[in-house]
């Protein structure tokens, strides 16, 4: 680590104040250009930690840059990983309020909730099948607390990956009998495609997200208990959204997620 305890502690305060004010704030390496990796997940878990002293629940973990190609264009090995909140989860047909976020941005995922514990090293795709208890359809609506979602790796990680709320909707099924890299994933605003993706997108295989998830989280002896809630990434590409916008998303085997954006004055 680079950073100190106070440093880390003075930048968690402000991104969080960044997101609780609705209010962009420039990327947070420009001022601390030697923060590392270690340094970044500190700023998150600090966020974290502040949140749950509060009495904010996190209930559930999410991963992000799960695409190979986009790892590979940002010369990293592995995905970026947070933790989602009780007052980010909106129910099928929600109607978000824009007034409360800055730029936000919807993407279209397959979450995981585990019946049985997971811990790496060395957990696979397998593992995580037999671990499943249901998949579920998700849309994610990220927003970035940076100006102009402009940011890099380090920046974003600490600004807990850009989470703000996330839908769940469609039919809860187990993953068995069905072939995750194939499924289909349509995305339509306003009543016009403007995505449409299959499994495959995340990773591979979006089991391979949790897979990859339990392993990272083994470096720091943690793992993922029974009952965890697991954004897999986006299998589409994140779609700007504003006040008026209606969001379906359409999933093969899972049914469908939709939610409406409104101003306050709506």
């Amino acid at each position: 680590m680079n950073l100190s305890a106070a440093t880390i502690a003075e930048l968690a305060i402000h991104l969080e104040n960044a997101e609780l004010n609705r209010e962009a704030v420039t990327k947070i390496t420009d001022a601390h250009p030697d923060m590392d990796w270690e340094d970044a997940y500190a700023i998150q878990n600090t966020i974290r930690a502040n949140k749950e002293a509060r009495g904010v629940r996190i209930v559930g973990l999410k991963m992000g840059l799960t695409s190979f190609a986009k790892m590979k264009q940002m010369g990293v090995t592995e995905p970026i990983h947070g933790f989602i909140t009780d007052y980010g989860a909106c129910a099928d047909g929600s109607v978000i309020d824009v007034d409360r976020l800055i730029h936000p941005k919807v993407e279209a995922e397959i979450a995981f909730v585990l019946k049985h514990p997971l811990k790496g090293p060395g957990v696979h795709v397998g593992d995580v099948l037999a671990a499943t208890d249901f998949i579920l359809p998700a849309v994610e609506v990220i927003d970035s607390r940076y100006e102009h979602f402009r940011f890099d790796l380090k920046s974003v990680i600490a600004d807990n990956t850009s989470s703000a709320r996330f839908v769940t909707g469609g039919q809860a099924r187990s993953p068995l009998g069905i072939d995750l890299k194939c499924l289909g994933v349509v995305m339509e605003k306003n009543g016009e495609v403007v995505a449409t993706a299959a499994g495959a997108a995340v990773l591979g295989h979006p089991a391979q997200s949790v897979a990859m998830l339990a392993n990272m989280l083994a470096t720091q002896g943690k793992e993922l208990p029974a009952g965890t809630f697991i954004m897999t990434g986006g299998v589409t590409e994140a779609i700007a959204v504003a006040a008026g916008d209606q969001i379906t998303v359409r999933y093969q085997h899972l049914g469908s997620v939709s939610m409406r954006f409104a101003a306050k004055s709506e």
